[in-house]
């Protein structure tokens, strides 16, 4: 599938790593995105410790060898000393994309106040984009959906509807969605007829 998006998925964390429990980031986010790409994927996942060198050489093999277009981790992005997922990604990063952290807290604080806590980023590297989620399953999808009123209707976009055009812009391939999960948004000059 040469077309394909290629995601590239990352647990980080000691004790799903080391098997004191079963991680919930990566099945959550392979459901998630069952439900919400209407275009050809294929995925890769690792399960790594909360160790900065790791996290850099996974992130850094994921986008460079295995050439995702892609690239989530979740978990190690709070304030805890163990928690050091922001800073892999920048050190690996050829460029910040701020919006994609604040957003990801902006939508958490509509649940939590301790979403302040959170340091998620965005970042390019190459032609890939890796995005820091939250560790919980339900977190997750809350910052990938964004916000929906009682109808269903988006009150808070969530960080996904900015990835497709994301990815994009940075030479990956066409993705497209089903809208009542998340509608991607494009500029009309980039929008192409549907397959």
């Amino acid at each position: 599938m040469r077309d394909a998006l290629k995601i590239g998925l990352v647990s980080i964390s000691d004790r799903a790593s080391s098997g004191v429990y079963e991680d919930k980031g990566i099945p959550a986010l392979r459901d998630w995105f069952g439900k919400t790409l209407a275009s050809p994927w294929t995925m890769e996942t690792r399960l790594i410790p909360d160790e900065q060198a790791a996290i850099e050489a996974t992130l850094i093999e994921l986008c460079d060898v295995a050439g995702c277009h892609l690239v989530l981790t979740t978990g190690g992005t709070g304030p805890a000393p163990r928690d050091v997922t922001p800073e892999a990604t920048m050190a690996v990063a050829d460029k910040l994309m701020p919006g994609f952290g604040e957003q990801m807290r902006q939508i958490s604080l509509a649940f939590v106040p301790t979403a302040i806590l959170s340091r998620q980023v965005g970042a390019i590297r190459g032609t890939s984009l890796i995005l820091n989620l939250p560790g919980q399953p339900k977190a997750i999808a809350e910052t990938l959906e964004g916000l929906k009123d009682a109808e269903g209707n988006p009150k808070v976009a969530g960080i996904f509807a900015a990835v497709p055009y994301c990815i994009d812009l940075i030479g990956g391939p066409y993705i497209e969605t089903h809208d009542a999960v998340v509608k991607a948004f494009r500029p009309k000059s980039a929008i192409r007829p549907k397959a």
